[in-house]
């Protein structure tokens, strides 16, 4: 955790706020830029870490690893100290929340991103399901990481649209993927297999009570990240229908009555006219 506030406050002054002067944002957009940066860099990072674990241990080439020899009580170094890193981290973004001096309304979406984070990655890790927590890390992380790159973008210039469209179609994409492999490990993998006995001192929870309730935390946590997209997508289709739609203009009301007699040679009511042809006509005087 100290390493991980550490590198957060690194990361912080000596490149974002450098950023941030040049840049000259408002306050809102300031937060959110130190906010994307921040998750970017970590997501990028553990892509990259997790990416190579995945190639280095055959998870890629033989899917059956997520399931089979259960329960994976023994973890290589990497793996291990992966999780370690991973919890860690989020760890310390509950004193970020002091130190980043975030706004009252938005410590509570904080705490609710941060809590699943570390319900899941602990669940993985307690309930010995760590391969099956990494594949689902690092498809995760993918996805994020393209979304707070394209808001960094975004931010710098606000005509970019293209990275929203293409994270909008890896988001759905990785749920999917979420829910299959989720499915195919827990729901199949681990329902076939042979030792199905609770033994807390082996590490086995290979249950039917467990499996329910994994695959049912996973299946809530990919709805509820679904409903949130829709309704983030909603809010920016109507912002950009009204962004487009064509101003229209209203027609000056017209006020009708008597014009008073002060005036009536410059205009109705002491309003200059245009154009003769749109006063009054004066009286011609009379002859002597």
């Amino acid at each position: 955790m100290l390493v991980a506030v550490i590198i957060h406050a690194i990361i912080q002054e000596y490149v974002l706020d450098k950023i941030n002067r040049r840049m000259h944002f408002s306050k809102t957009k300031h937060s959110k830029f130190n906010e994307s940066g921040q998750l970017s860099a970590f997501y990028l990072f553990s892509c990259i870490w997790g990416t190579f674990i995945l190639i280095s241990e055959n998870y890629i080439t033989d899917p059956t690893i997520l399931w089979r020899a259960y329960p994976h009580n023994r973890m290589t170094f990497q793996m291990k100290f992966f999780y370690i890193s991973q919890l860690a981290y989020w760890f310390h973004a509950f004193p970020e929340l002091y130190f980043q001096k975030t706004k009252k309304e938005d410590i509570p979406r904080q705490l609710v991103y941060i809590g699943l984070y570390l319900f899941h990655i602990a669940g993985a890790y307690l309930l010995n399901l760590n391969h099956l927590g990494l594949v689902l890390l690092v498809l995760h992380y993918f996805v994020e990481f393209l979304f707070h790159i394209s808001r960094l973008f975004y931010f710098s210039d606000e005509k970019y649209q293209k990275g929203f469209s293409l994270w909008a179609v890896l988001f759905v994409l990785g749920r999917l993927l979420t829910l299959i492999l989720s499915v195919l490990t827990v729901g199949f993998g681990l329902a076939r297999a042979e030792n199905q006995k609770f033994d807390f001192s082996s590490g086995n929870f290979n249950v039917l009570a467990v499996r329910i309730a994994v695959l049912a935390s996973i299946c809530v946590t990919q709805a509820f990240m679904m409903w949130k997209f829709i309704n983030f997508q909603l809010r920016r289709w109507r912002e950009h229908s009204t962004s487009q739609a064509p101003t229209v203009k209203k027609k000056p009301a017209v006020t009708k009555g008597r014009s008073s007699r002060k005036g009536t040679e410059n205009g109705v009511n002491g309003t200059v006219t245009s154009n003769g042809a749109d006063s009054p006509r004066n009286r011609k005087d009379k002859s002597s």
